[in-house]
């Protein structure tokens, strides 16, 4: 296998913290996976039998998901106009390794309220480790928790220095449900009771 050919395959992989806190999002749910690339996380909650709606702007990264079943792809710049998916609402938003701050309303308004919001992206500190370094693109201390504090319930936060497959980043990562979610939700079964 070629080292682009390896690339592209790890490309595929969903991140850690999504795959973790997938079981937040039940089968046939409708998911809102935005900047999505190539699709990893639509083809794991395809695969989990969700109904995914793939955005981004890249016509050909969207491509990649022509054939996955439980995939719809929408080709959308989400940095320019108005907000291109109305008042629609989705039973789960997943973001990972993307940050436009003035989508934070559309994306609170836009989860369920008993909906849930799995997101991950770089913070502060990144600028250490490479790409992202803009200050634009990277999130600042507690800024997640801050952005849902009284519209979501927060299950799960870590912020701090992560290191997979040999390579460091400053991360923040958030999975949260909306207030009418039936409480407690399930953790993952990594989570152990002491």
């Amino acid at each position: 296998m070629s080292e682009r050919s390896v690339h592209a395959a790890h490309d595929l992989e969903p991140a850690p913290w999504i795959v973790r806190f997938a079981a937040l999002i039940p089968a046939g749910a409708r998911v809102l996976d935005l900047a999505c690339g190539r699709g990893r996380h639509a083809r794991l909650f395809a695969r989990r039998g969700c109904r995914v709606l793939a955005v981004d702007r890249d016509a050909m990264a969207l491509a990649a998901l022509a054939e996955v079943e439980g995939v719809e792809t929408a080709e959308l710049d989400l940095e320019r106009g108005t907000w291109p998916l109305g008042r629609e609402r989705f039973d789960a938003i997943v973001v990972a390794n993307y940050l436009h701050r003035s989508l934070f309303p559309h994306l609170l308004a836009a989860v369920a309220p008993d909906g849930t919001l799995l997101y991950e992206t770089f913070a502060r500190g990144n600028e250490a480790y490479g790409r992202p370094a803009n200050p634009d693109f990277l999130l600042e201390p507690g800024e997640l928790l801050h952005v849902v504090a009284g519209r979501l319930v927060v299950v799960a936060f870590e912020e701090g220095l992560a290191v997979e497959d040999g390579r460091s980043a400053a991360m923040q990562r958030l999975a949260a449900v909306g207030e009418r979610r039936t409480w407690p939700v399930s953790l993952p079964s990594d989570a152990r009771v002491r």
